[in-house]
């Protein structure tokens, strides 16, 4: 029960933090990418914030097996690069450019009821299970990162 309650209250500061910043809206995250045009660093400042915040909880937990709550923490064991990691960047960077949302966004934006944004979270979940098929059908395990 305390890891589902730890989920919830992430989820909502997540999503929370997201609102606040503005980051649910597309036009600030493709202002940021508009490099030659009238850019907007908030993404940047919101992404540098987040760092500030998050990386001493990843220092002190680093050195761990356990998370505070008894809960294996499954750390990266990889740390190549290959096309996999490649195609998949470049396809998420195409759609985040293209739409200005990412998955995060995405989901807390469904609220709004935008026929747009369900299209996008439509097609995003279509991908992920597409990869999963593939996946499948070519018999190879998902790989972490």
């Amino acid at each position: 029960m305390a890891m589902i309650i730890a989920a919830l209250g992430s989820g909502l500061v997540f999503g929370l933090g997201l609102v606040i910043s503005g980051m649910t809206q597309p036009s600030k995250v493709l202002g940021f990418f508009d490099v030659f045009g009238h850019w907007d660093p908030t993404l940047a400042i919101v992404m540098a914030g987040a760092l500030v915040v998050v990386a001493p909880g990843f220092a002190l937990l680093r050195g761990r097996d356990t998370s505070i709550l008894g809960v294996t923490l499954d750390w990266p064991s990889r740390r190549t690069i290959d096309r996999s990691l490649i195609g998949g960047a470049v396809l998420f960077g195409i759609g985040w450019g293209l739409v200005g949302l990412c998955p995060g966004p995405a989901l807390a934006n469904l609220a709004g009821l935008s026929p747009k944004v369900f299209g996008f979270v439509v097609a995003m979940a279509i991908g992920a299970r597409a990869q999963d098929a593939l996946r499948r059908i070519r018999g190879s395990q998902p790989q972490s990162a």
